[in-house]
């Protein structure tokens, strides 16, 4: 008798995702000579790196020297909070990892925002171990204001999985967002009116090099909470998640129970195919606006008021924004208002003066010319 069907999806989520792992890092033919005949031999292996301040963990073994000319067994992370969704995701990769020889591991994330959250955060690196993951480690960190406590949070938590990750050499790290996460994201984003790249919600594949792989976007929520039931894994459920305070969390218990029975079920899938949708849209547009950047800068590189006039108006935003994260612009701070307001000195120009950005970049047409720089 096979898995429990909730069991069996989460691991071919992951069997996939790992394989795309494996297909990227394919060794190439070492094509060097050989040691003993005029070349030298590959370095003793790393010594076991020092953890970070705030790092809790397990000992990590020293992985094995790979064969001459071939690449060092990938190591793949797994973020867990402890909730169902990233206990699920850390059972099915310590399930699968072995099979394709594929070293795994997980990391926990301790915000301190709750009393208690140290003991917590040693709980899951406990469970973690339980599983068979290897380094498994619990990482502390503090958040800060700016941009709201979620925003803050998410801040300090992909900075500190991105310093794991380039400690300890991993390739990937899988994250255990799911089909309504996604939908969430995508009515998140429509509020703030962003444009469609906000609608695309969240990638499957992200970060420096791909790093950040989510293999859940095409499942619900409910099927890893089984999962985790299936294989009676002790999960945790973050009060934060209920806590009206969050925006997310009103939007999960509120703001998306109201869509399904104002129009239906299946709200949350259509979301969901509309970010993906968006997504592919937003990619092709992003490709055109690179191609057409070329063409309307000058032989100094400014850019051409009259020839960014001609373009599309998807098209020339997305350069405006690119010249202005160029110029010094934080991407988090930089709005769809901001990018309108440069776009009227092409498409309105009535001789306004010069448009601040945040960063301290300021845009200001000269001579026929947009010019966007620090002020």
């Amino acid at each position: 008798m096979g898995p429990h069907p909730a069991v069996a999806a989460i691991r071919l989520a992951v069997r996939r995702v790992l394989h795309d792992i494996l297909t990227e890092h394919t060794p190439v033919p070492d094509t060097r000579r050989a040691p003993g005949i005029g070349a030298a031999r590959p370095s003793a292996p790393d010594a076991e790196r020092v953890p970070a301040p705030g790092t809790r963990r397990t000992p990590t073994p020293t992985p094995a020297q790979p064969p001459y000319g071939q690449r060092p067994t990938p190591l793949v992370l797994v973020a867990c909070s402890g909730g169902a969704d990233s206990v699920a995701l850390a059972s099915a990769l310590a399930f699968e990892a072995p099979k394709l020889g594929i070293r795994a591991g997980g990391i926990t994330v301790d915000h301190g925002l709750q009393p208690g959250s140290d003991l917590r955060a040693d709980e899951v690196v406990l469970r973690l171990t339980e599983l068979g993951l290897t380094p498994a480690e619990s990482i502390a960190v503090t958040v800060g204001r700016d941009g709201g406590p979620e925003a803050a949070a998410r801040d300090a938590r992909y900075a500190a999985l991105d310093a794991a990750a380039e400690r300890l050499g991993a390739t990937a790290i899988l994250l255990g967002h799911t089909r309504d996460d996604q939908a969430e994201t995508v009515l998140l984003g429509l509020a703030r009116g962003s444009g469609i790249r906000s609608l695309s919600g969240m990638a499957a594949v992200s970060g420096a090099d791909g790093r950040y792989r989510r293999p859940f976007l095409h499942l619900d929520r409910q099927t890893a909470r089984k999962a985790c039931m299936a294989q009676s894994l002790p999960v945790w459920d973050d009060p934060h998640n209920a806590d009206p305070a969050y925006t997310r969390s009103r939007l999960r218990h509120e703001g998306l129970p109201a869509l399904e029975k104002a129009l239906g079920k299946g709200v949350v899938e259509a979301l969901a195919r509309t970010a993906q949708l968006s997504r592919d849209d937003a990619d092709a547009l992003d490709a055109w606006a690179s191609q057409a950047e070329v063409s309307v800068r000058d032989a100094a590189g400014l850019l051409e008021c009259a020839k960014l006039y001609a373009l599309p108006p998807a098209v020339r935003r997305r350069i405006l924004r690119r010249a202005a994260i160029e110029a010094g612009a934080p991407a988090g701070s930089l709005f769809a208002r901001h990018i309108e307001e440069v776009d009227r000195l092409i498409t309105g120009w009535r001789g306004q003066g010069a448009i601040n950005l945040p960063g301290k970049v300021v845009a200001q047409r000269q001579g026929g010319r947009l010019v966007i720089r620090q002020g």
